[in-house]
This record gives C-alpha cells, structure tokens and sequence, in this order.
C-alpha cells in the first residue's frame, strides 16, 4: 500500500471490458465468496470494510447479509470503476453500501468494523501479510477477516490436463503473472500469511470450478481473462493477439474438450477465514 513497496501491476488492466469481466466473473464465484462470508459469520447489523472492492460484486453480496440495519464501506484504487459499482448500488436502491477511492490502508475509515472482506486482491499488495495486520486494528473484538484468492501455481492448476489449448494458455497466464510481479501462488499461502500477520489461525476451504458442456460460461470467461491481460502478453513477449484470436478462443476451447473428452478446471481459488479475539487481546 501506500507507505510500502509498491504494489504490483494489476495484471488484468483497468480498462471497460475488465469492468465487464470482473462482473461476468462474480456470476461464477458468487456462490462460493457468499458461502465463505456466512460460513465466517457476517450477519445482519455488521459494519464491513471490503477492501480491492472493483465493480463492487463482493461488497453487495456483504451487503445483503448485513442488510439495511448494517453497513458496508469499499475501497478501491481505481476510481473510475467505483463508477461502476455505485451505480450497480444505487440501481439496486440500497443506501448502506458506499465507495471509496484510495489507499485501504491510509484512508481515515475508522476502527469500528465488524468484518475485513476482499476477494482476488492480496495477491497484488506489495505486503500482504503487512496489509491484513494493519487494516485488522480496524475491528473491534471478535471481528471478522474473511479472503477468497486465486492461485496460479502451474503444479497445482488442473486446468490443463490432456486439453492442448488450455495447457498453452496456463503457461501464458503463469508466465504473465510472474512477470507483472503479482503473486500467483498467494492462495496456496493463506494460512501463514494470516498467522504472520498476527490473526488467529483460519480456516480454509479450497475450491475448483469446472466444467465442459456447451454453453458452459467458463469458456468466455477464460476468453475475457485473455483478453485483459493480452496488453501485458504482448508487452513480455510472451504471445501475440494473432496468437490468442480471442474471436474465436471460446469455440476452440469447447473444440479441445470434445475432442479430449477432458473437462476444463478452472484456478484453483482458497478462501481463509478467522475470527479476532472478543477479548480484543
């Protein structure tokens, strides 16, 4: 953050058809993030800090559970997509939802917070051990710190099995991500980045989503993936748009699994949650 190293590049760009990305991509993991802020204990009342909040999908999900009585604060660097969000908010009627552009960590936000939430965002941070032991001084005993991520280790990205394709586009992903200086394998360091930081040990629950019949959204999903981060592909040399033909790389991925008969896995993603002392010690 801010008063640290700098943070890396956001692999994926800031551009409107990330925008439109992010929001495609919450209709996919929707389900599990929302599962994983139950599971850590939000419920009605709660004051949130969502933290990397985008186009503002994990913070409404939180701001349903809190409902109106609670309230939910997001934060992100990117102005121009908080337009976004709170436009999503206010089409949604909902008043206890705001956003915030800056720095998390050196906005003066207060130190009232039921929960720290965040979804596919420490794996940016120059420090996110230092993140999650700074901003959770902003709880209040017993408070909550819940964060789903994405890993992109090659050794544990199943994604590629027997699907030709899908395997050239692992290693254009890994290959970007570990070039961009974002930390691809974060997910897998959950556990310890929580204890480095101080916090009780959390629990863990790690997921794949996956699938292979027409239709399914993952292959736009992969499609729009590659499309956000083909700037910084051809920046590294690391593949070409010739290469990636994004008009028509849904199709050839479908293609690959009917002729493979393998279905394709997306990044595995880990969510880790704990819970703060109610002693506040």
């Amino acid at each position: 953050m801010s008063n640290r190293k700098e943070d890396a590049t956001y692999t994926m760009g800031r551009t409107q058809a990330e925008t439109d990305r992010l929001i495609r991509q919450s209709k996919l993991y929707s389900s599990l993030t929302r599962r994983m802020l139950k599971q850590a204990g939000l419920g009605r009342g709660m004051k949130v800090l969502d933290i990397g909040s985008g186009a503002g999908d994990v913070a409404m999900a939180a701001a349903e559970l809190v409902g109106p009585e609670g309230q939910v604060v997001g934060v992100d660097v990117n102005g121009e997509i908080l337009k976004t969000a709170r436009a999503r908010v206010r089409q949604a009627g909902w008043t206890h939802v705001e956003f915030v552009e800056g720095d998390a960590g050196t906005l003066e936000l207060g130190n009232d917070f039921d929960a720290l939430i965040g979804r596919f965002v420490l794996m940016y941070l120059a420090d996110p051990t230092e993140t999650l032991s700074q901003l959770s001084k902003r709880l209040r005993p017993g408070g909550i710190v819940a964060f789903h991520e994405i890993g992109f280790n090659p050794n544990r990205l199943p994604y590629a099995i027997d699907t030709p394709l899908a395997d050239k586009l692992v290693d254009w992903t890994v290959g970007v991500f570990k070039q961009s200086g974002a930390r691809g394998n974060l997910a897998y360091r959950l556990y310890g980045t929580f204890v480095d930081a101080g916090l009780p040990e959390p629990r863990l629950e790690y997921t794949a989503l996956g699938g292979g019949e027409p239709g399914w959204p993952g292959y736009q999903y992969v499609a729009d993936s590659v499309q956000s981060v083909l700037p910084l592909l051809e920046h590294f040399g690391i593949a070409t748009a010739e290469e990636a033909d994004l008009a028509t790389l849904p199709e050839r991925l479908r293609a690959d699994v009917a002729a493979t008969k393998s279905a394709i896995v997306l990044p595995m993603t880990v969510m880790a949650w704990t819970r703060l002392p109610e002693d506040g010690g």
